[in-house]
């Protein structure tokens, strides 16, 4: 008699979920991918050809979208990847439900708030950003304790919590603007969410893991990862996000120039060259390639404006940082760290395979939307390839979190 296989009650569920901060956070934040870009696309798409007719949002929709992707979608990612690793690289035992659920209810809480803003106005923004503050906060106290048990020895886990606190601080800028609407605060609050926070924590990541999962994967892999990198790739941000600050844009390419020269050193130092690489390390490797292309992009912007006040790429470079690089990657590690965890096979699979060649004709449509005269139009096409690329991903990625580990 075969058995009955059993339904799966809400609290197991739950109970599943919440086994893993990675588990908990990704699902957060997948959930958050496509939430996020539903409503960019349908705005994109009202704009352009007034199908929608949508009312206004509570501050200019170019800055909300700027601040969900920021800080909501993206971070959730981060702090579920860096709440599960830290311990790891630390060897300190694994955080309790305790520690990562509370920041998992302000992040993704924090997310419906804001989006629930779009009909319920500005007193709802106001609390999402809250909200989403309270998550942020808690996690980011779990990780200076961390590192402060580990007397911060471990300069990877020091980096990425040294940008976490920019995020806080771009997040408490947001947080001003919303009750003393200065475009000066959110300005700042964009800059350093993307290359203050969002960039250093790619980076550093890339830093501590490329060249890890490659010698995991390749027995005869070797590659070194020299710690005076992380230090020059924080000065070089922190010096772009200060001219930024100070609109100095014809000088940009004075940091740019350098960062694009050491990321594709380095690209080109972890580059497997002896042995045929797995596709779900080739992805990885892809998508850093888009890191030296975009500080590529922004030097020439720069350089070009420096001789002729024209931005001629206006926000191509930006764009190939945030769905290039942030994108690539953000599929590419999450489905390496999800296989790996889940007891699955730790390879790329057709889903996500799918979905890391969609978000590369995403970021090239992306590009080359600045240099069309219908620059919208291109934009709203991009944002609905952005959802074609990641519900077959974000599907099977649930799926998984919803699910016990594959003994």
């Amino acid at each position: 008699m075969s058995a009955v296989p059993s339904i799966a009650l809400p609290r197991d569920l739950a109970r599943t979920l919440a086994a893993a901060p990675h588990r908990l956070l990704f699902f957060i934040g997948a959930t958050n991918v496509l939430l996020a870009m539903a409503w960019w696309a349908v705005w994109l798409i009202d704009a352009r050809w007034q199908v929608f007719g949508l009312q206004r949002t509570p501050i200019p929709a170019g800055w909300l979208h700027a601040v969900i992707m920021q800080y909501h979608v993206l971070p959730s990612f981060m702090f579920g990847f860096l709440l599960t690793v830290f311990p790891r690289w630390m060897n300190l035992p694994e955080l309790r439900r305790v520690h990562y659920v509370p920041v998992g209810i302000g992040m993704f809480g924090g997310q419906l708030l804001t989006l629930a803003s779009l009909t319920g106005g500005l007193p709802l923004l106001k609390a999402g950003a809250l909200l989403t503050m309270g998550g942020w906060l808690f996690g980011l106290t779990l990780l200076v304790r961390l590192t402060h048990r580990d007397r911060y020895r471990t300069w990877h886990a020091v980096s990425c919590t040294f940008a976490l606190a920019f995020g806080a601080l771009g997040l408490m800028m947001y947080t001003m603007f919303l009750n003393m609407p200065d475009a000066r605060l959110m300005f700042a609050a964009i800059k350093i969410g993307s290359v203050a926070m969002l960039l250093p924590i790619y980076f550093t990541v890339c830093h501590r893991m490329l060249a890890f999962f490659a010698g995991a994967a390749l027995p005869d892999y070797r590659a070194p990862r020299p710690l005076w990198t992380l230090a020059v790739f924080w000065i070089l941000a922190l010096f772009h996000v200060w001219l930024e600050l100070r609109h100095g844009y014809a000088w940009l390419w004075v940091p740019d120039l350098p960062m694009a020269a050491l990321t594709l050193w380095l690209l080109h130092t972890w580059w497997p060259r002896r042995s045929a690489m797995p596709a779900l390390l080739h992805v990885l490797f892809i998508g850093f390639a888009w890191l030296p292309t975009s500080f590529g992009l922004f030097s020439l912007q720069s350089l070009w404006y420096a001789a002729g006040d024209v931005f001629i790429l206006g926000r191509a470079p930006a764009h190939a940082l945030f769905i290039g690089f942030f994108g690539s990657l953000l599929v590419a590690m999450v489905t390496r760290v999800t296989q790996g965890h889940s007891g699955r096979p730790l390879v790329l699979g057709r889903v996500a395979g799918f979905a890391f060649i969609a978000v590369q004709v995403v970021a090239l449509l992306r590009i080359l939307a600045e240099l069309r005269t219908d620059a919208l139009g291109w934009q709203a096409v991009a944002a609905v390839g952005w959802i074609v690329a990641f519900v077959p991903w974000v599907a099977r990625s649930c799926w998984i979190y919803l699910t016990p580990r594959v003994q």
